[in-house]
């Protein structure tokens, strides 16, 4: 019988990405934007392994798709805390935090319905504007559209799956 302390509880990739440090819950919701990217990705998932620091996370390895920082950057509204690992050979051989970029561009749609990115053939362009924590308030993260110019809490976004 395997050393349970030594046993992977997800098989290891060759070649390809892994997204670690996922918090628990939104490895779903980052699999289906991987999956909008590239529907012939292959995936491997872990939902609510244990990790020591935080408890409970998510993990996702792609096989054969080593992410760049601009494609990380599209997940962090789900995962800002998360860490990005390039895997050759199956060894780590580049890693990285994903952390909120200052803009995002054509990666969410305007929620205001009136906008120009709807009608016109241009890409949708947000600044991230974080405000800082205050008194029984945990700190917010906001994006300002750049055709609009309105602001929408990043949860708008991350909750619409």
């Amino acid at each position: 019988m395997p050393d349970t302390k030594t046993k992977l509880m997800v098989e290891a990739i060759q070649t390809g990405t892994v997204i670690d440090h996922i918090p628990a819950g939104k490895g779903l919701t980052i699999l289906s934007r991987l999956q909008i990217r590239n529907a012939q990705a292959r995936l491997t998932v872990g939902l609510n392994l244990p990790s020591g620091g935080s408890g409970l996370k998510d993990l996702i390895k792609i096989d054969e798709w080593r992410f760049t920082e601009n494609d990380a950057a599209e997940l962090a509204l789900f995962a800002p805390d998360a860490t990005v690992n390039i895997i050759e050979d199956y060894r780590v051989v580049k890693k990285f935090s994903i952390g909120l970029p200052e803009r995002f561009v054509g990666v969410f749609t305007c929620p205001n319905t009136n906008c120009i990115t709807h009608n016109e053939p241009v890409d949708s362009r947000f600044t991230v504007i974080q405000r800082p924590a205050q008194p029984q308030r945990s700190a917010q993260v906001l994006l300002r559209c750049d055709y609009c110019e309105r602001s929408f809490a990043d949860t708008l976004f991350t909750e619409a799956g």
